[in-house]
């Protein structure tokens, strides 16, 4: 994504508008943490490394703070999430 949203929010229904906010708030922290991993696998400087790998865990978090708000204003999304988890474990069962 880095700057550039896939979608453009002028055009999404008003009573749509805070779940697809979130959505794009968790794919910009998603391109961020993929960023500062990668930066942090490429430099030289392990305090450089150390930092970056800091602020990638931060966005982590701002992950899950986008993801619950998202799962408490979209009741389908949170029932296909945990539809999602069930069929993972019952795949995953061994």
């Amino acid at each position: 994504m880095l700057s550039q949203a896939p979608i453009d929010l002028a055009k999404v229904k008003q009573n749509e508008i805070d779940k697809e906010a979130l959505r794009l708030a968790v794919i910009a922290e998603l391109d961020a943490i993929t960023l500062y991993e990668q930066l942090a696998a490429a430099v030289k400087k392990e305090d450089l490394k150390k930092v970056l790998l800091d602020v990638a865990k931060e966005e982590k978090t701002h992950v899950g703070e986008f993801q619950a708000l998202l799962l408490k204003y979209d009741e389908e999304q949170a029932e296909e999430m945990d539809k999602g988890r069930q069929e993972v474990e019952e795949l995953t069962e061994k």
